[in-house]
């Protein structure tokens, strides 16, 4: 709350303020002129609410401020559609209101105050045609895409820039009105455009920007920048344009003492503009210093009204007091007469109960002296258990992550025990039936201990709150029923009666299917477990609290829980007594009970030794907005090719001229556990020529070395992790476009993204499938294939430039680029291509074949023949001319090889394109 009044006198006028955000420059700087204007009027009360860029949270605090009575209402609009309605209401109640800075989508306002953009936009246009003499290239920084501000000025912006054809807008760059993620793109606009001489930001925050940018690509003195706002302090507008870091600053005010001025005059009756546009002016050398001077002094002034109503108030504080002391005083001189007759009485009285409480008082040290004695022992102990809870603390965080890693690490094992025996099941038809149930049981076995090492790492994420809830608005008892399906036949093997009950066909409802999963699956495998054979499961799924929660019921006529354990069932790792049933682990019901308070339900339970057990579930059919799924994440579109190995053997010295691409694929894996590694070796090697190394260091290096087809690389590992082999593979254009496929037990979420975000293609699970590992190479090496197709089809058209958009497509164009430079050498060779790249002449060969599927040799000829086709239209040169202007050594070589390629001589091509003369 801002209080423009003394506390002793009430405000006449109350002003309610309703904003977007108070973040930002400019909106503090509106809020400044505000409380500048409000310290001249000490009867005006204004209570500001920010919405926080949140609509609705602004249509609401409209309306709590017209339910509190304010006089007027001023809104600044985060978006005008969702708070027409409010501001409409409010109109039409009686209050005043005024837009500031932004409009709604009614006319129902009383006054509007605020800049015009689309002429700041038309300023900044003239501006700089003034200062580039009407001619130049120019590049623009956009604000949030959508916003009014940003629409605005870029219409003024190309309006203004309409009368001036000289004046070109080349590049634009989206921001969002900050830094934030504004760099990457303009140094990219201004590498790809050096011809821009002049930057219009819209605003002077991303001028700021703009200007590091410049100084760090040392263009400066080339590029001059003009922002909007103008606004004083420290690294904003005035001071910006001082210390030269921007030309000029188109000046948009932010209205505060303007709105002020307005509402007062509503206030108060007095005439006034429906319509307060305010004006703006191009700040530069010539005027920022006054500018400078009259801020300084307004904030000077300020201050010296500010010190002034302080001292008034403090000398209105004094007289009230003196006129209470006054008071005071004329009732204790009256008091004291009739005091001073009492005060005879009372001091005989007096003498007599001192002495009584000078015994009273010699009783109450002791007792106070014991008191503080027990109090020290207390506090003693408190700090005793504190210590001793801090401790256990500790000691527990160290089990758990003592815990958790073992868990991470029994993956590895597992995935050296699931995958064979995945591949034996699944490719061995000679196996016997006793082999292939030998192999099944320790198939169900490592998935159960898969299972545990799960739930661990589960109760570790619900322990350190990483666990999240992504819902999905679904049929939950669709959802059940699957679950409940899964469960039938080993049900129906031990004569168990499995019943599902629901109310209705379809409750839809918001659940995450991944969290509620392990829930249902843990009560019915106790279920399963704790039931006798021929006994009787029921499940039942029915709607509660008037349709607003769903209530799930797993009810069996097992054992019972005893009355002992019933107190400690839902705690973690406790086993109660189960008689002749074998224990679990004592996390499944602790692990579901989690999981449902997460989910923002109750797990309860009821059991009877001896007759049964029944546990429900009940849930919200609603959850918050915020753990809501908006989708799933959208897949990386990578484009990998397979490129074709060439002919030799890894890790030897290649020929000196490799011709002929192997008909094998090189895949090298990356893997510190040498028995996983013999295991992938092994799996691969029958599709593929693999190489192996057990670490991060030596498999990057042998990836430039040998520049394999695919690489499939763990992620933790000693010294040079699988992430940062992943990043410095992406970062190194020799290897930049090699298929990279991930293995890890890490398996969170998160870390998934972590691993693609790196730039890997892939990212598996310990344990893992190897036939689905190795069709996922196919694929990968499938995709690859059809990205080199698309690099051949894209050097085939009538330009060789190439687009830098990725490492491979940059690799291309500088090498397109020094070829074209040496077209005309006849000489020019392999060896001083690969020198003028900077790499062997073998890594340039296997680059060239991975991305391309073609010689070194082949991509230079095809290069001279797509400029050939150019230079024949060039009436002015003959053939000739145009064979050595290519560098070929003769002419009728020259023809040869165009036939060959064209199917058509140089000359037919030219009479063919070249329209014949009359």
């Amino acid at each position: 709350m801002l209080e423009g009044c003394s506390k002793e006198k009430p405000p006449v006028y109350r002003i309610g303020f309703s904003q977007c955000s108070m973040s930002g420059p400019w909106r503090k700087a509106m809020l400044t002129g505000m409380e500048r204007e409000l310290s001249f009027h000490p009867e005006v009360e204004l209570r500001m609410l920010d919405a926080h860029d949140d609509s609705r949270k602004q249509e609401e605090q409209i309306r709590e401020l017209v339910q509190e009575g304010v006089d007027l209402l001023i809104v600044s609009p985060y978006e005008s559609e969702p708070v027409t309605p409010a501001v409409e209401e409010a109109y039409r109640r009686g209050i005043p209101v005024i837009l500031l800075d932004r409009r709604t989508a009614s006319e129902q306002y009383t006054a509007y105050v605020g800049g015009n953009n689309v002429e700041v936009g038309q300023t900044a246009a003239r501006y700089i045609a003034r200062l580039l003499k009407q001619r130049g290239n120019i590049l623009e920084i956009l604000g949030t895409p959508g916003s009014s501000a940003t629409s605005e000025r870029h219409q003024g912006f190309v309006q203004g820039l309409s009368a001036y054809p000289g004046l070109r807008v080349v590049a634009q760059v989206t921001g969002d009105w900050t830094v934030r993620t504004l760099k990457p793109e303009l140094t990219k606009a201004l590498q790809a455009h050096p011809e821009v001489t002049m930057i219009f930001s819209h605003n002077d925050g991303m001028g700021h920007g703009a200007y590091e940018v410049c100084q760090e690509l040392g263009l400066t003195k080339q590029v001059r920048i003009i922002g909007v706002d103008g606004l004083p302090g420290a690294d904003e507008g005035l001071d910006l344009v001082q210390k030269k870091m921007l030309h000029a600053s188109i000046l948009y005010s932010p209205g505060g003492e303007e709105a002020i001025r307005t509402a007062l005059k509503v206030l108060k009756k007095a005439p006034f503009n429906k319509e307060n546009i305010l004006g703006t002016i191009v700040i530069d050398s010539t005027n920022v210093l006054t500018l400078l001077q009259q801020n300084d002094k307004m904030m000077s002034q300020q201050q010296d009204i500010e010190r002034q109503q302080g001292l008034l108030h403090r000398l209105q504080q004094t007289y009230a007091s003196q006129q209470v002391v006054l008071n005071w005083l004329l009732v204790t001189l009256l008091g004291a007469v009739a005091l001073g007759a009492a005060a005879w009485y009372s001091a005989r009285k007096n003498r007599q109960i001192n002495h009584l409480l000078a015994l009273q008082n010699t009783e109450n040290d002791k007792i106070n002296r014991q008191l503080l004695r027990q109090n020290e022992e207390i506090l003693q102990q408190r700090n005793q258990l504190e210590v001793m809870a801090e401790q256990a603390r500790a000691d527990t965080e160290a089990k758990l992550r003592f815990f958790t890693n073992f868990s991470h690490e029994l993956r590895t094992p597992l995935t050296l025990i699931l995958g064979p025996v995945e591949e034996l099941l699944t490719s061995s038809p000679d196996l016997t039936a006793p082999q292939r149930q030998d192999l099944a049981l320790v198939r169900r076995n490592t998935q159960r201990l898969l299972q545990l090492v799960n739930q661990l790492l589960d109760f570790r994420k619900i322990e350190v709150g990483k666990m999240e809830v992504r819902a999905t608005e679904s049929n939950l008892v669709a959802f059940v029923r699957e679950i409940v399906d899964a469960f039938e036949k080993p049900a129906r093997l031990r004569g168990v009666d499995l019943r599902f009950q629901v109310a209705q066909p379809v409750l839809m409802a918001w659940f995450d299917g991944n969290i509620l999963d392990k829930v249902f699956f843990n009560l019915l495998s106790n279920a399963l477990k704790f039931t006798p054979d021929q006994g009787r499961i029921t499940i039942s799924l029915q709607p509660a609290d008037e349709g607003r929660s769903v209530r799930v019921s797993v009810a069996d006529t097992g054992y019972g829980i005893s009355t002992q354990d019933q107190a400690h069932i839902f705690e973690w790792f406790y086993q109660g007594e189960q008689g002749a049933v074998a224990k679990g682990s004592g996390m499944g019901l602790a692990l579901a009970q989690g999981l449902v308070k997460l989910h923002q339900g109750q797990l309860t339970f009821s059991s009877q030794p001896g007759q049964g057990s029944t546990f429900v579930v009940t849930l919200p059919r609603e959850l918050p907005e915020a753990l809501h799924s908006h989708g799933p994440t959208a897949p990386l579109q990578l484009s990998l090719d397979e490129p074709e190995p060439i002919t030799s053997d890894l890790g030897h010295h290649l020929s000196e001229t490799p011709t002929e691409a192997a008909s094998e694929t090189l895949v090298l894996v990356i893997e510190d556990n040498s028995e996983v590694n013999d295991f992938l070796t092994r799996k691969l090697r029958t599709d593929f020529r693999v190489q192996s190394a057990s670490d991060g260091h030596t498999g990057f290096r042998m990836a430039t070395e040998l520049i394999p087809d695919l690489i499939v690389c763990d992620v933790m590992m000693p010294g040079l992790s699988g992430l940062e082999v992943v990043t410095q593979l992406r970062a190194d254009w020799r290897t930049s476009h090699i298929p990279v496929v991930l293995l890890t037990a890490r398996t969170a979420p998160e870390q998934q993204v972590e691993g693609v975000q790196a730039g890997a293609d892939l990212y598996l699970t310990k344990p893992f499938n190897p036939t689905f590992l190795l069709e996922s190479i196919r694929t990968l090496l499938a995709n690859r294939a059809r990205q080199r197709e698309h690099f051949r089809r894209e050097l085939s058209i009538d330009t060789a430039t190439v687009a830098t958009t990725n490492p491979d497509q940059k690799f291309l164009a500088d090498l397109t680029a020094i070829v074209e430079a040496n077209l005309t050498r006849s000489d020019l060779s392999v060896e001083d291509i690969a020198r003028s790249l900077g790499i062997s002449r073998m890594q340039l060969y296997r680059k060239v074949k991975a991305v391309l599927g073609t010689g070194v040799t082949d991509f230079v000829q095809n290069l001279r023949l797509t400029k050939a086709r150019e230079l024949l239209l060039d009436e002015s040169l003959t053939i000739a001319e145009v064979a050595y202007e290519l560098g070929f050594s003769s002419p009728s070589y020259f023809s040869a090889s165009f036939k060959a390629h064209y199917q058509l001589a140089p000359s037919e091509f030219r009479t063919l394109h070249i329209a014949p003369h009359y």
